[in-house]
């Protein structure tokens, strides 16, 4: 065979992005609110947009109705929301419900960042905060919360002053700085009677608080969950390993299998590197739902978009026409066709948006028609394939649609993630929601005592006998995940709340 140069002509096809493509996509994954800036923007950069309400624009509001389901009857408990009419009840925007249980990659991802930044660092000294570290403004100071309990967990005044002082020299995220010798000599007391304090403090809740770096407010966090074996031991003393990622010789420190191994890192992950900033003020916005949910007559439910948060945009065609009639030469012509045409393109773009988030929504509110007329309880398992595949759209789709979405109902507002979880085997092979589970738990554990505090097998032996298969690590998972304490922490307050 000859070799040289020559000249061949090939037939292929391919997917181009174009640049309109890409904004349609982003506009999809975006929530009301970043579309209601998007809009703003759009508004300076293009003349020919304006703003006009429902009647300007000759569009009927966005709204689906669904028909109840066989056998069911309007709910007694459903309030008729923020329809626009006079006695309407106004929205629940303050209880938002998110399964942190059900995270994704990116925010895993995320997680792992901060691991490795901090056990870096190998301290309290820590830059960026991921949003599971704080959820709420706290109502009284980290002291505050610590200096209450000291009075019920010891009887002796003297370590009771020695602890109270070094509360006070714990930085916001909870850990001590100073050296343990030093505050013995500044308090003119014996080596012992500090460390003494100190086992006390560390006793205190939020898990964690009182220690010196971060493995020791690791450690802490596992002795008080009872996960501090030997294994989990190897693999917090070398938190170094684990920010650099090796992971092969982790697992011969350690000596476990790749199974054993991931559950350890979840684990890892689980505990809070910074316990005492969940009592430091933050400023929490209120969610704005982008879908209402209300109960109709008919015993259905009306999905629609939330329209307060979203501008309606229409063409100026009075200053089109202005702008034509002096456009002199081909270029302002040019120019001038090409913002009507951007024009027109993104008023259909958001129409279709408002379309396929509406679709979805319907399609989600149909699957999870028990969670809305009962509760959490009726929550069943659901994947993002399952609507996809119901309404004729792609998974990746489905994804962006419910990205940085949410959805007021009667029962509060929830991310539109929150309805996609996970199933847990039972007894009747229907198989219950991760947060059906959680629930059950929450449950459990609300009707203890002080005297009959259920521990984490406990529990799951009690699932079990009601049909569910979970084994005790799954257990103590979906606990820490609703944000409920261990059998420990819930005893100690137990305790505290009797004293008081």
């Amino acid at each position: 065979m000859a070799l040289g140069p020559r000249l061949d002509l090939r037939q292929s096809q391919s997917l181009v992005m174009t640049p309109q493509l890409q904004q349609a996509i982003k506009l999809l994954a975006a929530s009301n609110l970043e579309i209601e800036t998007f809009i703003a923007e759009a508004l300076d950069a293009n003349p020919l947009l304006d703003t006009g309400g429902p009647a300007d624009s000759g569009a009927e509001p966005e709204r689906i109705e669904l028909a109840p389901p066989p056998g069911e009857d309007a709910p007694a408990d459903q309030l008729m929301l923020a329809g626009g009419g006079e006695g309407d009840a106004p929205l629940d925007l303050a209880s938002v419900d998110r399964d942190w249980d059900t995270g994704d990659g990116d925010a895993r991802g995320a997680r792992d960042a901060e691991w490795g930044a901090a056990a870096s660092a190998g301290g309290g000294d820590f830059d960026d905060m991921p949003d599971w570290e704080q959820l709420r403004a706290a109502e009284v100071t980290l002291a505050e919360h610590l200096e209450g309990q000291i009075g019920a967990l010891t009887n002796d005044p003297r370590t009771a002053f020695i602890a109270r002082h070094i509360v006070g020299l714990l930085d916001d995220a909870g850990y001590l700085g100073t050296p343990l010798d030093e505050v013995a000599d500044d308090l003119g007391v014996e080596l012992f009677e500090a460390e003494a304090a100190l086992t006390l403090v560390q006793s205190l809740d939020p898990s964690g608080v009182g220690a010196r770096n971060l493995a020791e407010c690791i450690a802490i966090q596992a002795r008080e969950a009872d996960r501090y074996d030997p294994c989990m031991a190897a693999l917090i003393s070398n938190l170094d390993l684990v920010a650099r990622g090796e992971v092969d010789r982790l697992k011969r420190l350690c000596r476990v299998d790749d199974e054993d191994f991931a559950d350890m890192l979840r684990e890892l992950r689980s505990y809070n590197p910074r316990p005492g900033l969940a009592f430091v003020p933050s400023d929490s916005s209120t969610v704005v739902p982008d879908i209402l949910v209300t109960a109709n007559a008919a015993g259905g439910w009306d999905i629609a978009i939330n329209e307060e948060t979203l501008p309606k945009l229409i063409v100026n065609r009075g200053y089109f026409l202005e702008l034509n009639a002096g456009a002199a030469n081909k270029e302002s012509q040019g120019w001038l066709k090409e913002k009507l045409a951007d024009a027109h393109w993104l008023i259909r773009a958001l129409d279709q948006r408002q379309k396929t988030i509406l679709k979805t929504a319907a399609e989600i509110v149909k699957q999870q028609d028990g969670f809305f007329r009962r509760g959490v309880s009726e929550l069943r398992p659901l994947t993002l394939r399952e609507v996809a595949e119901k309404i004729e759209m792609h998974e990746s789709t489905v994804s962006r649609v419910t990205s940085n979405k949410y959805l007021a109902c009667a029962r509060g507002t929830f991310e539109l993630k929150y309805f996609f979880t996970s199933g847990v085997a039972s007894a009747d092979g229907e198989g219950a929601s991760s947060a059906a589970i959680k629930a059950r738990i929450k449950a459990l554990i609300d009707a203890e005592t002080a005297k009959n505090i259920l521990s984490d097998q406990q529990l799951a032996e009690m699932l079990q006998k009601e049909g569910f298969d979970l084994a005790r690590r799954t257990v103590a998972k979906y606990r820490e995940a609703i944000g409920l304490g261990s059998s420990a922490e819930r005893r100690r307050a137990k305790k505290l709340a009797g004293a008081s």
